[in-house]
């Protein structure tokens, strides 16, 4: 099974795509105005204890203060009775500065969640410097392999005298030890700096922020079955030629910089294939199809056999209809990074063991996803209770909001996202079309945000496709709805 790793890197956003076989499984948006801050350290100040929740919020510079749960501060020097945190008012007071990190990102209304349970990254392993443990991926399965990396990460622990405790991750099977003590020596230097930082900032501040997008995912996503990665950008490019360089030589003769006249993404279908995913129904091979309604509290989907009648009765008829979309599902929740609570409604089957066969499939298909998930039984009314790890927001939540017009029961793209799609969209047609000139007729609140906050990006796309950018407002236009005409 071939994969690619596809960066498409604009000054308003950078999306990272990834592609086995030529199917879409992995899509990540991080725009410049509105970056992800997981994994980030900050300095804050507690801003108010809240003993009846164990809970307190923190500022750390950003719009929200952050919040942190008692079970989320490491407390090494205080007797708890096992299983009681104790109260959170042993270990936070108001106005105190603490060292926290970013474990999920604001969503929605909800701050930052925040632990003082500190850990950096690196290519194969994931350092802990407040505890005294090694763990190793669950995704390595083999014992021989699992016993070899732990051996050989104890050796280059025993050379470098590290103290602290240790992951060693999915991406670290197979590798030699030499490797592993590369890690190591460069984590001990990255927590001696984020130590001599941290000492120096007054609370809120930042004390070390996580690789961008486009360095995460080659960090993160590279694998052996990866063959190509393909970025879009010189700049970013170069960055990637030397990030790969440092930590995974193997990949620099894999990465290539593209820069046909075909925009990378339309190259590879994944522009359609995101619009797909924010729809609510998705059509099946077999006919089936599935409904997918994401709410604040849950996630949920409904299997329907649709046009599918199979061939032989319905029993099987339905049995293969759940395998389908099992599969799909799997797809869509890492597409989509759907995460939570989710309910999976399958079409009732009769069978017993077609029931305990469904719940294989869907493991076996959920334990590709880098995201942690947990799965229920099947029940007898098919319904099935998982759950997957969230720590940033859906794609939907990223590039829409609430529609106005509906009060919140559905959503449309930002103007933001209009915004950025008439930008590639101009750049596509540049390449295309001899004019000296393009036009755009959009919605008003498109074309204010065009001459407003984004005039900048706007500027620079004039002067790199040599062409001047009109606009027209359309008042009669829907907020999704523009045209480009070449003039």
């Amino acid at each position: 099974m071939s994969s690619e790793i596809l960066i498409n890197i604009t000054p308003m956003e950078t999306r990272v795509a990834l592609v086995e076989n030529g199917v879409l499984q992995d899509v990540g948006v991080e725009r410049t105005l509105h970056r992800g801050i997981v994994g980030n350290i900050y300095k804050g100040k507690v801003v108010r204890v809240l003993p009846g929740m164990q809970a307190a919020f923190v500022d750390i510079g950003l719009e929200k203060a952050g919040f942190i749960h008692v079970d989320d501060i490491l407390r090494p020097l205080v007797n708890c009775e096992p299983g009681d945190p104790g109260d959170i008012r042993q270990y936070l007071r108001e106005g105190q500065s603490v060292v926290v990190q970013v474990i999920k990102d604001p969503i929605s209304t909800k701050g930052a969640r925040l632990s003082t349970q500190l850990s950096v990254s690196s290519r194969f392993l994931v350092y802990m410097p407040e505890v005294d443990h090694i763990g190793i991926s669950q995704r390595i399965e083999d014992e021989a392999e699992r016993e070899r990396l732990r051996r050989e990460l104890d050796a280059a622990l025993a050379d470098n005298e590290s103290k602290g405790g240790y992951i060693i991750r999915t991406a670290a099977e197979g590798v030699e030890g030499e490797e592993l003590a590369k890690d190591v020596l460069f984590l001990q230097r990255l927590w001696g700096h984020i130590q001599e930082t941290a000492r120096h900032l007054t609370a809120p501040a930042a004390i070390y922020e996580d690789l961008p997008l486009y360095l995460r995912a080659m960090r993160d996503m590279a694998q052996p079955l990866v063959e190509k990665v393909r970025v879009d950008s010189g700049e970013a490019y170069s960055k990637l030629c030397d990030f790969a360089a440092q930590f995974n030589p193997d990949m620099v003769p894999l990465i290539e910089c593209y820069s046909a006249d075909r925009p990378l993404f339309y190259l590879y279908g994944v522009e359609d294939e995101i619009s797909r995913a924010l729809e609510k129904k998705v059509p099946l091979k077999s006919g089936g199809y599935l409904v997918i309604e994401q709410t604040e509290a849950m996630t949920t989907v409904d299997v329907n056999t649709g046009a599918f009648v199979g061939h032989r009765n319905l029993e099987e008829t339905i049995f293969k209809t759940n395998l389908e979309a099992a599969s799909t599902i799997a797809r869509q929740l890492r597409l989509r990074n759907l995460g939570g609570i989710i309910i999976i409604d399958f079409i009732d089957m009769q069978d017993p063991e077609h029931r305990r066969q469904l719940l294989r499939a869907l493991e076996k298909v959920l334990s590709r996803d880098r995201a942690k998930t947990s799965i229920a039984s099947v029940s007898e009314l098919g319904l099935v209770e998982m759950t997957r790890k969230r720590t940033s927001e859906s794609l939907g939540q990223i590039l829409c909001e609430a529609c106005s017009v509906c009060d919140g029961k559905g959503s449309l793209k930002s103007a933001e996202t209009i915004c950025y799609e008439i930008l590639r969209e101009i750049l596509r047609e540049a390449r295309t079309f001899e004019c000296d000139a393009f036009l755009v007729l959009a919605a008003p609140v498109v074309i204010d945000r065009l001459l407003d906050e984004d005039s900048a990006y706007v500027a620079d796309l004039e002067g790199f496709v040599g062409r001047t950018i009109q606009f027209r407002v359309e008042s009669m236009y829907s907020r999704d709805q523009y045209d480009i005409i070449p003039v």
